[in-house]
């Protein structure tokens, strides 16, 4: 069993119920860090409770706004956040092994219910592969100058 973290806005506050429903059945503990109704918020909020969390936690954690875009962008502020905004199984999976991503962002508006069911089922049994991409990851932490 692993503890799974999920946060959305108001646009993404049916489509989290649903996974995090999904997720419990699977037998993983929900943190449930908002919003709790369809009215309108502000997805940063959430998105920080959120991330907040997964760093201190080192869980996974689940992001879901209208288009996925705010709460990606919102998420990759966090140093210790690897946020994808993934469209298919193979992005959540490709997301994890390769980039050690810890945080799926999702687009209620722009994902069907069944794909999003597959594409976080992807995210969460995926794990990192290590090796190469460790060396990769590790050049995000040097600051751009001139590459």
């Amino acid at each position: 069993m692993q503890r799974v973290h999920f946060a959305s806005d108001h646009a993404g506050f049916e489509l989290k119920e649903f996974l995090a429903r999904a997720v419990k059945d699977l037998g993983h503990e929900v943190i449930d860090h908002g919003t709790f109704s369809k009215e309108s918020c502000d997805y940063p909020v959430f998105a920080h409770k959120l991330c907040e969390a997964v760093e201190q936690d080192a869980c996974p954690g689940i992001l879901i706004c209208g288009t996925g875009i705010g709460m990606s962008i919102a998420a990759n502020r966090h140093p210790g956040i690897r946020a994808a905004l993934c469209g298919t199984e193979l992005h959540a999976r490709l997301a994890r092994r390769h980039n050690n991503a810890n945080v799926l962002c999702l687009g209620s508006r722009v994902t069907g219910v069944e794909l999003a069911l597959a594409i976080m089922t992807a995210f969460l049994e995926s794990s990192f592969e290590n090796g190469r991409h460790q060396r990769r990851l590790d050049q995000l932490n040097i600051p751009c100058r001139g590459f």
